[in-house]
């Protein structure tokens, strides 16, 4: 008995089906690869990671590390603007080294034009009490790159006459290595510059 032919377009055809079959899997297989591929980039891009005490990971997500940089950075400017501003006969040398240490040679240059136009020298000669009352900073961020405004108050005591002034700086933030005690914060005031400076009267004060 003859074993009888089988149809060879019914061969043809379900041989395409399965080749259509394969290569289907196979694509799917692919995006669904691909897709877990770039979700857990994703998640690694958006998480950094510490080594706790005992030696489990700690995920940091990149917002609290935005928070953070923020509180840090606040905490930067009120340093070196207390630093710079707020002396007087005894610690003035001192309190502006630390305050070098906080910024480039946009700081360094400022304090070298107030050297020379006899601004410490008055401190010294008159005796003079510069004292910070507040300051306020806003930071804001463009394609990574931190700036600041700040505004500073704070008053000249010459004895018998105390006058109240406020100036607004202006610069760019980087992140640099922590260098404890001179630069605990990791952030190095770049482009520093007083844009205004203004004696205030006493309805200004009451503000």
């Amino acid at each position: 008995m003859k074993t009888p032919y089988k149809n060879i377009y019914k061969v043809l055809k379900l041989n395409r089906f399965i080749v259509l079959a394969v290569v289907l899997c196979s694509l799917l297989s692919s995006i669904f690869s691909f897709w877990m591929v770039f979700n857990t980039n994703q998640k690694a891009l958006n998480s950094a990671f510490a080594i706790n005490t005992d030696g489990s990971i700690i995920p940091l997500k990149l917002v609290t590390q935005k928070e953070n940089f923020r509180v840090e950075a606040l905490a930067h400017l009120e340093l070196f603007h207390t630093y710079f501003y707020n002396i007087d006969a005894s610690n003035y040398e001192r309190n502006l080294e630390k305050a070098l240490w906080l910024g480039n040679s946009s700081v360094d240059n400022l304090y070298r034009q107030k050297k020379a136009d006899g601004v410490y020298n008055r401190l010294l000669q008159y005796s003079l009490v510069q004292k910070v009352l507040s300051i306020d900073s806003r930071i804001s961020e463009s394609n990574g790159t931190y700036s600041f405004t700040t505004t500073t108050i704070f008053e000249i005591n010459r004895g018998s006459i105390i006058d109240t002034y406020e100036l607004v700086s202006s610069g760019n933030l980087i992140t640099v290595d922590r260098n404890f005690p001179n630069n605990p914060h990791g952030l190095l005031i770049t482009n520093y510059f007083e844009n205004t400076l203004k004696k205030l009267n006493d309805e200004d004060r009451k503000k």
